[in-house]
């Protein structure tokens, strides 16, 4: 992996030789945007509004703009002479419990690696404290031009590093909650529980981005003059519905424990969540009996003939009733 910052971890007294590299990469499928007529690639130009002329990247700078709408330029010297003592350290400011981190703060992530033969030992040293303490470490680093909030932990037996967002940038929830007004039923929670325990045991590491296998695919059958096969139809999803609860969550019990994970389990109130999907064909069976029996295209006579007795001997009853209404 190619380093992007070399620079020092600093905690107290001791210093720590350290490299940076990106942690993750991105698998996402890249597109070119192309005149949709002829297929010719559209590229976006950099132009001088004064001058109205493409400039070169030696040319362009940086410049703030204020609310009047003037442009301060702003230079990298200007930058280069702010104190920024975190320039080329990553400086640790607190261990802390992993908990005491909000998820919501966490961004990029990144492998921190001794830089050097000297850096081994104290680099060892903070990793073994790191895993015996069971806490992150909180610290303050400066990369791509601004300062910004970072998390130590270890990761097998490499320190690791997430970028985090400071507490400023994380905007109120408060806008998304739901009605207040809204609530739900222990029956439905303790559903909510059984599916929760049915979908819980998973491992993480065989997830995969099927859409982009998806697109991959496209991409290599049109390639090669033939397209790919259409995928079958999805039934309606339901969206902007009203549904009942209870009957979708019963039916995603059903569903999820179908998938091969045998019974359910606790469902959090001390009793076991099991549920035996319903038999291939039971569903028509059922609906079997309940159905008048068809011979040669007709219905049963019979069924007929006794529908027929229970709707005659109804009707004086109904024009009886009908009369005394009247009446009254």
């Amino acid at each position: 992996m190619r380093s992007i910052w070399n620079g020092a971890i600093s905690f107290g007294l001791v210093s720590i030789p350290v490299k940076l590299m990106n942690a993750t990469e991105n698998h996402s499928v890249s597109f070119r945007q192309i005149h949709v007529e002829d297929g010719g690639r559209v590229r976006y130009r950099k132009v001088c509004e004064l001058e109205e002329r493409e400039v070169t990247s030696a040319e362009i700078g940086k410049g703030y703009e204020d609310a009047d709408g003037a442009i301060i330029p702003i230079t990298d010297e200007d930058l280069a002479a702010l104190p920024l003592p975190t320039a080329k350290t990553i400086e640790i400011v607190a261990f802390v419990p992993a908990d005491a981190v909000d998820p919501m703060q966490m961004d990029t992530a990144y492998y921190l690696s001794a830089n050097g033969v000297p850096a081994a030992k104290p680099y060892t040293l903070l990793r073994e404290a790191l895993k015996r303490s069971g806490k992150v470490a909180v610290a303050r680093f400066a990369l791509r031009g601004r300062e910004r909030l970072g998390m130590l932990r270890v990761v097998d037996d490499v320190i690791a590093m997430h970028g985090l967002l400071w507490p400023d940038e994380i905007r109120s929830p408060e806008d998304a909650a739901p009605d207040a007004r809204a609530t739900v039923r222990d029956a439905e929670l303790d559903l909510a529980d059984a599916l929760m325990d049915t979908l819980g045991e998973v491992d993480v590491s065989t997830l995969h981005d099927d859409y982009r296998a998806a697109v991959e695919k496209l991409i290599t059958a049109k390639a090669e003059g033939t397209l790919p096969a259409e995928p079958a139809a999805e039934g309606d999803a339901g969206g902007g519905k009203v549904i009942d609860l209870m009957a979708a969550l019963e039916k995603s019990v059903r569903a999820a424990s179908g998938k091969g994970n045998g019974k359910g389990k606790g469902n959090g109130t001390g009793a076991s969540a099991e549920v035996t999907p319903l038999k291939r064909g039971a569903h028509k069976r059922a609906a079997a009996k309940t159905t008048p029996k068809e011979v040669g295209g007709k219905k049963s006579t019979a069924k007929k003939t006794t529908q027929a007795k229970k709707s005659t001997t109804k009707k004086p009853a109904a024009k009886k009733t009908t009369k005394k209404r009247t009446t009254a």
